[in-house]
């Protein structure tokens, strides 16, 4: 596949640069959409996932975008890791999920999303707070989400945070996928029971479009808890590592980065398992102690609802164990 640069460069990107590096790949993947040849296996990335076909396509558009357009620039992906350019004169890094949703693109299915977030590198440890600028395009719909820092956020979409604080009827999502269901269901066991008649729950295959769901009021929550999982109850890392083929899956930062920003910019709520900020946490690396758990939600009050139930579910999930 050829796909065409604009031939202006541009040494530090900006939010505009930030979302048309997300449409490029966006439109390098909608070919492939549902298609059998993109679900060859491709090896393993960095950050120790499956690469698919449609991953490293996705990942060839990533590197030329950026030499042609961007070449003072580094990346960090969830393949490559961190590459940059001769000399090691970047000033800043573009973080890239290229695919986040992997296999729900692979079905054809609308849950597939581009996530950029652009950050100075400074002294080289960037954290989620220097996020300055970020995107989030829907591959199939080709719906975007763009977010500047203290500017807020601008999308195709209406942005229309749920003002819903019960539980009990409120639409959200969870991640399963690398992660064991049965530790992973008793945590979140009081929030799936309780918005079971009058709620609704979604497991979506991707982080970015779930969190982008509560920016357009069609979803009030999201939850993830894998990383807690392993830090609060003991013998658990070994779990994760059984599902994950010796692999633990959780949500790294270039996972959360992009959408963290269009959600926290939007006026929603986003902080770890534990309901800690995530401003401090590094951006560039993968594997567990980079991974993040998370609870997204459209307001305060459902929040700290759902980190009492988190909170609640993991200490009979350690009551089990011992």
């Amino acid at each position: 596949m050829i796909v065409a640069m604009a031939a202006a460069v541009n040494p530090i990107p900006d939010d505009a640069l930030v979302l048309e590096l997300a449409q490029t790949l966006r439109d390098a993947v909608v070919p492939q959409l549902g298609a059998l040849a993109g679900r060859r296996e491709a090896g393993a990335g960095v950050g120790g996932d499956v690469t698919f076909a449609v991953d490293a396509e996705a990942e060839r558009v990533l590197e030329q975008w950026v030499a042609e357009r961007a070449p003072r620039v580094a990346f960090y992906s969830e393949d490559r890791g961190l590459a940059g350019p001769a000399g090691g004169q970047a000033t800043h890094v573009l973080v890239v999920d290229p695919i986040d949703g992997t296999r729900p693109a692979m079905a054809g299915l609308e849950s597939a999303c581009v996530a950029v977030a652009l950050a100075p590198l400074d002294d080289g440890e960037p954290t989620m707070a220097d996020v300055s600028a970020a995107a989030v395009v829907e591959i199939k719909s080709g719906d975007w989400f763009l977010a500047v820092r203290g500017g807020g956020v601008r999308a195709s979409r209406p942005v229309a945070l749920s003002r819903t604080v019960d539980v009990g009827r409120m639409f959200w999502g969870y991640g399963f996928r690398g992660r064991p269901a049965r530790p992973t269901v008793e945590v979140l066991a009081e929030l799936i029971d309780a918005s079971s008649v009058g709620g609704g729950t979604f497991e979506l295959g991707s982080q970015a479009f779930a969190m982008t769901r509560i920016v357009t009021g069609q979803l009030d929550a999201v939850v993830e808890v894998g990383s807690r999982l392993i830090d609060d109850v003991p013998g658990m890392r070994d779990e994760f590592e059984r599902v994950g083929r010796g692999q633990v899956l959780n949500n790294s930062p270039y996972d959360l980065a992009a959408p963290w920003l269009c959600l926290t910019e939007a006026g929603g709520v986003v902080s770890d398992g534990w309901g800690r900020p995530l401003d401090g946490r590094r951006l560039l690396g993968s594997g567990h102690k980079f991974q993040i758990s998370s609870i997204s939600a459209a307001n305060h009050g459902l929040h700290g609802q759902l980190l009492d139930a988190v909170n609640a579910g993991i200490a009979r999930l350690q009551a089990g164990v011992r």
